[in-house]
């Protein structure tokens, strides 16, 4: 049998969306839109808007809503660049940090929950596999 890559990124693709769905609503509760939520997971590895937009292939023009949006929800606030005074960089709150943790909390019970469907020696593999797709080609 082969394996279509296509129809195996489309599976990862619903398995995402499906714990997505499955946390739709403790993400609503703390506040946050899923969107809004992956940016505010990515703040602290992308600082700036712009990196942010890249990292999640997302539109720059989205990503300055979402901002706004955690800004005015105070998970996030700005602030001027030490090194160049002419951009903010953005910081998660203490209440971003923990709508954050929160929210990969739940989405971490959820995957479990599916990931207890297979054996403990399947769940290494697919770390194993899942890491070494992440390895940059050569």
């Amino acid at each position: 049998m082969t394996v279509d890559g296509a129809q195996l990124w489309r599976l990862n693709q619903r398995l995402l969306s499906a714990v997505m769905g499955a946390c739709a609503q403790e993400l609503a509760e703390l506040g946050l839109e899923t969107k809004e939520f992956f940016v505010l997971a990515e703040v602290e590895a992308s600082p700036y808007p712009a990196e942010i937009a890249t990292a999640l292939l997302l539109p720059k023009a989205s990503v300055t809503v979402y901002v706004r949006n955690l800004v005015a929800k105070g998970f996030v606030r700005r602030e001027i660049d030490d090194a160049d005074l002419r951009r903010h960089r953005l910081v998660p709150t203490a209440e971003g940090v923990e709508a954050r943790d929160r929210a990969l909390a739940a989405l971490a019970t959820e995957y479990d929950r599916r990931l207890a469907r297979i054996t403990a020696r399947d769940r290494t593999e697919l770390q194993r596999i899942l890491q070494e797709m992440l390895v940059p080609p050569a």
